[in-house]
């Protein structure tokens, strides 16, 4: 197994055990100016719903497969929607994620409940999420921890173009440092990307084939 590297200043690793002290959410959120704040804990697929700074209720959660993770960080609540479509149970809260759409919602597939097993959104179980739905509100902090690169057991992902997450963006930033990357870092494997790629590997010597393997992973000094 290989250990993940953290690189200073790019959100490598977000909110690894965060606790009470840590989870004040921002102001202005919840009912009766309560102060909601929910955690999402991927190692043991769980989600923790903190009021004014104490637990207030844990719920049992599905996350994102290997090939599609679940982003990781800091995160807010942009929009809430009842019956939102087929697939996504009876409620949906959606998440300010840059690469994609993402939230937390129902599902009709309730046996995936405690696994990795969506396309990256957060599922909970119908009745849990209709709660959840009633107690935060639009600007609520949703932290989700864990390493952009995945579980520590876990090599790192293999990305082409077409891909997109957290891991990307962590890619784009150090090419962009390297001086390789001109674009921008949002997260989305692109052309652009591909192409700095590329040049990265050529200038190391390494497979010009503009994938990001475990030999580009080590070459950039994300995992030893």
């Amino acid at each position: 197994m290989r250990k993940f590297i953290c690189v200073l200043g790019l959100m490598c690793i977000i909110a690894l055990g965060a606790g009470p002290d840590s989870l004040m959410a921002a102001p202005g959120t919840n009912n009766n100016a309560r102060q909601a704040h929910i955690v999402i804990d991927p190692l043991k697929n769980r989600l923790t719903l903190y009021i004014d700074g104490s637990v207030y209720k844990t719920y049992p959660i599905a996350l994102g497969k290997r090939e599609t993770p679940t982003p990781v960080g800091d995160l807010k609540v942009i929009n809430k929607y009842k019956n939102w479509g087929s697939g996504f149970g009876t409620r949906w809260i959606g998440l300010d994620v840059p690469w994609g759409t993402y939230g937390i919602h129902g599902t009709n597939r309730p046996s995936s409940i405690g696994r990795d097993a969506s396309h990256g959104c957060i599922r909970m179980l119908n009745r849990h999420v209709e709660e959840l739905y009633e107690l935060v509100d639009v600007g609520t902090r949703v932290t989700i921890m864990g390493h952009v690169l995945g579980e520590p057991q876990m090599e790192a992902r293999r990305l082409a173009k077409g891909a997109s997450g957290a891991d990307v963006q962590l890619i784009q930033h150090l090419l962009r440092n390297a001086g390789y990357f001109h674009g921008v870092c949002n997260g989305k494997f692109g052309p652009s990307t591909e192409r700095a790629l590329k040049a990265f590997e050529r200038d190391h010597k390494l497979p010009v084939d503009g994938v990001m393997s475990q030999h580009d992973y080590l070459e950039l000094g994300l995992v030893e």
